[in-house]
């Protein structure tokens, strides 16, 4: 943690990230909650930062978000932290795609990244 930063800040800053992806990814609450198997009242306190989620928690909301679970804590750039950031989008695009094709994939990412340098 930062200096200074307290944990209440924290649950706010996880449950604002939460809130992001989940409307990045045209879900709602409830919906969001039926895949993370939630009740979606409790994920509508956890974006609001009244609940203080367990990290079993987090994993499964990052499951069903299709997100890293770090990407719900990281202190970076609010910018950055969007799910609109392209490293987010790409991530997204990974993990949806067939788990036989991600391979694949990531190959032709690193191809691309390869001849633009």
């Amino acid at each position: 943690m930062r200096p200074g930063i307290m944990m209440s800040e924290i649950v706010k800053l996880v449950g604002k990230r939460v809130y992001y992806y989940r409307k990045a990814r045209g879900l709602t609450q409830a919906k969001l909650a039926e895949k993370a198997g939630l009740h979606n009242t409790y994920i509508g306190q956890v974006e609001r930062g009244e609940k203080n989620a367990t990290l079993d928690t987090i994993w499964r909301i990052s499951r069903a978000l299709k997100v890293p679970v770090t990407s719900l804590f990281e202190l970076i750039e609010e910018e950055y932290a969007k799910p609109e950031s392209i490293p987010v989008k790409c991530y997204s695009l990974l993990s949806e795609a067939d788990p036989e094709d991600q391979p694949k994939l990531l190959r032709v990412m690193e191809d691309a990244i390869s001849f633009c340098e």
